[in-house]
């Protein structure tokens, strides 16, 4: 019984998605922390948007040229956009979701007393 502790190497990951991205053109150009954050906020809207249009968080769909879409994409997207900044800036991503996690096992329940 119990829980394996599960090592999570997502700066390993981090470091190979930034590399795809300097591989791909996109840091030809250094790209401003403003920049970076607008770009994850147009995929969580592209997220949002599936949503709206009716999509369940669970389909993955073919796109144009058989681009893989849907709610879990977008999300993805967001993802690879924060570790690509994250491996570029040298932030150590694994260190600060640990602390964090930590940090919100703490917390009171429902802290902040905010409806969302």
């Amino acid at each position: 019984g119990g829980w394996k502790r599960m090592e999570i190497k997502i700066n390993e990951f981090a470091q190979e998605v930034h590399e795809n991205a300097i591989a791909h053109g996109w840091w030809d150009e250094k790209r401003s922390f403003p920049e970076v954050i607008a770009l994850v906020h147009s995929e969580l809207s592209e997220a949002l948007e599936e949503y709206r249009m009716g999509f369940g968080p669970d389909l993955i769909y073919p796109g144009k040229d058989g681009k893989p879409e849907g709610i879990a994409v977008e999300l993805a997207d967001a993802m690879i956009r924060i570790l690509d900044y994250c491996a570029y800036s040298g932030i150590d991503i694994e260190e600060a979701l640990k602390l964090k996690h930590a940090y919100n096992k703490g917390r009171p329940y429902r802290h902040g007393g905010k409806k969302c």
